[in-house]
């Protein structure tokens, strides 16, 4: 009984951790259209606010831990590189991608990463996608066609800078997830995660006071605006990896992988439900095929898992 009931926290916690990352989507587009805020100041305010609360609860939990990321030279620089070029980069992408189309939009072509992930991993291994892995590329690449074009071949839907950003995204993101791996092993995820995101909001000061950030300024913030920063901050970035990180460290990362699927649904879902956001039919049907990618890839890995040959690379969480 005391099993099922922890499986059940698992599955909880992963699932609210999903969908938090999708409500911080929608809170992305929120402060682009109605407080003006850019994608580089979105993402210093997030990163720096929640890798101060990640190191605050390390410093409570596990000082001695935290000490030792910090007090290996090899360390430091996998994290530089992941905090910079995983988190930060991943998280300015995505946040330009909102602002060139919607939090839902984004979400789902962010979720192309699985499919690089995969990719990455059959020619790394030398061999030919499975069959449920053929299936995925196929829905992914229907999610991608119908989301940019409508449904028609000869039109652009999407902005194609928000299409071309929307992709940068997907590889970003698929970068952050596997890169860390060593480090994960060692450390554990949710210090890997809080110390990768410190070095993520140091990184966007650093980058929004060289591009003049200081002479453009903070737009004005009204009681909504500095609200929705919070939960941005608290619970889209925070909360979400915390509750995702925990949820997955219970039911594993395949169950996780299919929780996440739920991430592009509550994008899309929040952003019409909220902020008014239109979806088109195309826009729908891609969002469906995309989850049917993100589960069938898991699938696979669990089947993989079972029969103990799981491919090295193959998982996001």
């Amino acid at each position: 009984m005391g099993t099922q009931r922890n499986a059940m926290r698992g599955v909880a916690s992963a699932l609210i951790g999903a969908i938090a990352w999708g409500f911080s989507g929608t809170c992305v587009q929120y402060l682009f259209a109605e407080a003006s805020f850019d994608a580089l100041l979105i993402t210093t305010i997030r990163q720096f606010g929640a890798g101060l609360v990640f190191m605050a609860v390390l410093l409570l939990r596990d000082r001695a831990l935290l000490k030792a990321m910090w007090g290996d030279r090899d360390t430091r620089r996998q994290l530089l590189i992941f905090g910079s070029f995983g988190l930060f980069l991943n998280s300015t992408v995505y946040s330009q991608t909102v602002g060139l189309t919607n939090a839902g939009t984004a979400t789902v072509l962010q979720s192309l990463s699985i499919v690089i992930v995969l990719v990455v991993s059959c020619l790394r291994n030398r061999r030919m996608p499975k069959l449920l892995e053929i299936a995925a590329l196929v829905c992914a690449f229907a999610a991608v066609f119908l989301i940019s074009t409508g449904g028609d071949p000869g039109t652009l839907q999407l902005p194609l800078m928000g299409l071309l950003f929307g992709l940068a995204t997907a590889f970003a993101c698929a970068f952050y997830t596997s890169y860390p791996k060593g480090l994960m092993s060692r450390y554990g995820s949710f210090a890997t995660t809080g110390a990768g995101m410190m070095v993520g909001g140091i990184t966007g000061l650093v980058v929004w006071t060289v591009t003049g950030g200081v002479a453009r300024g903070i737009p004005p913030i009204d009681g909504t605006t500095a609200g929705v920063l919070a939960i941005a901050t608290l619970i889209g970035t925070f909360g979400a990896y915390w509750l995702y990180l925990n949820g997955i460290s219970i039911v594993g990362p395949v169950a996780g992988n299919m929780l996440g699927a739920a991430e592009p649904v509550s994008a899309t879902v929040i952003s019409a439900l909220w902020l008014g956001t239109s979806f088109a039919w195309s826009d729908w049907a891609g969002l469906v095929l995309m989850v049917a990618t993100i589960i069938l890839v898991a699938w696979e890995q669990g089947r993989g898992t079972r029969s103990g040959d799981a491919q090295d690379g193959d998982g996001l969480a």
